[in-house]
């Protein structure tokens, strides 16, 4: 009997030895080595070998970044305003001994230093500060907590205010001051709208009498060639027509009595009130006006053929 118990003993001794030497660390975790109560080294992910007897696993640690939850509180800022906050907190343990042996229970003490950081922040600020800096919270509070904890072996890599909540009344006239602004934005937009709209009327008005302007000056530029022309063109001909009589040609004279006697009678008929034209009975005596005053412009224009007499005007016929 005595001989199946120890082979028995040495077995389960064997098997006790095993499980306590040897140690398998998963990744992500290291584990502390204690040799009598003290700690000796951190163990890495991996297999490691302890010393029987002598040296035990003290602290399983997690090197994992972990995220803890700040529990809401509520905070009365600088303007004696009341809000409920909370945040929340990203660490890493990156010294697993210091996690380990300088701090008892490491998640309560960094949550309790987040909620006492945030109280003061937040009691530092007014509403609206509070309220639009958020950025600026997060960034005072990440730089008080992360120098606390570098102690602990733990980095603090962010800090979130996740809710920010005041009493009803404020949130209803913030509703009520933000509804006033908006409109106020609204009326404003629109004025400059207006603005801008009669602006561009002015200049479209003003680009128009511009042209207009111009039109006109142009209008009358060629009005006054036009009239430049014929004026230079009437001077020709009144000097044709004088060097004509200092020479003797009776034609010249008739040109000049046809021309007004022809101005004459298109006023006569042009005239609104005039119902009824009555032709003078001398109206066929023009023909021999106009002959002669084919006759002048050969004779002026240098024709060697012989002037004919210009036709005499037919003697006025009683009516």
């Amino acid at each position: 009997m005595l001989s199946y118990l120890v082979p028995l003993a040495l077995v389960a001794l064997a098997i006790f030895v095993v499980v306590n030497v040897i140690k398998i660390v998963p990744q992500g975790r290291e584990f502390t080595v204690e040799r009598f109560g003290r700690y000796t080294r951190t163990l890495k992910p991996g297999i490691s070998i302890l010393t029987p007897f002598v040296e035990s696993i003290g602290r399983r640690v997690n090197m994992m970044e972990q995220v803890l939850d700040v529990p809401q509180q509520e905070v009365i800022t600088k303007d004696n305003v009341s809000v409920k906050v909370d945040a929340i907190v990203f660490i890493q343990v990156m010294d697993a001994a210091a996690a380990a042996y300088r701090v008892d229970n490491l998640i309560y003490a960094i949550t309790q230093l987040a909620q006492t950081n945030l109280r003061t922040v937040v009691g530092s600020m007014e509403l609206d500060e509070v309220l639009s800096q958020r950025d600026a919270i997060n960034t005072r509070l990440l730089s008080t907590i992360d120098h606390a904890t570098g102690p602990w072996g733990v980095k603090v890599a962010r800090i979130e205010i996740k809710d920010l909540t005041p009493p009803a009344d404020i949130t209803n006239a913030m509703a009520r001051q933000m509804k006033a602004e908006r409109e106020r934005r609204a009326v404003i937009t629109e004025a400059e709208g207006e603005k801008q709209a009669q602006i561009a009327r002015a200049e479209g008005q003003k680009q128009s009498a511009i042209l207009q302007a111009e039109g006109r000056r142009e209008a009358a530029f060629r009005d006054a060639e036009a009239r430049e022309r014929e004026a230079e063109a009437e001077a020709k001909a009144t000097a044709f027509v004088s060097e004509a009589i200092s020479k003797g040609d009776v034609n010249a004279i008739n040109y000049f009595v046809a021309q007004k006697y022809v101005e004459a009678f298109a006023e006569l008929a042009k005239s609104p009130q005039q119902k009824t034209v009555i032709v003078p009975a001398d109206f066929a005596g023009l023909t021999g006006t106009v002959a002669g005053v084919a006759q002048l412009v050969k004779t002026l224009g240098g024709d060697d053929a012989p002037s004919r007499p210009a036709v005499p005007p037919t003697p006025k016929r009683g009516a």
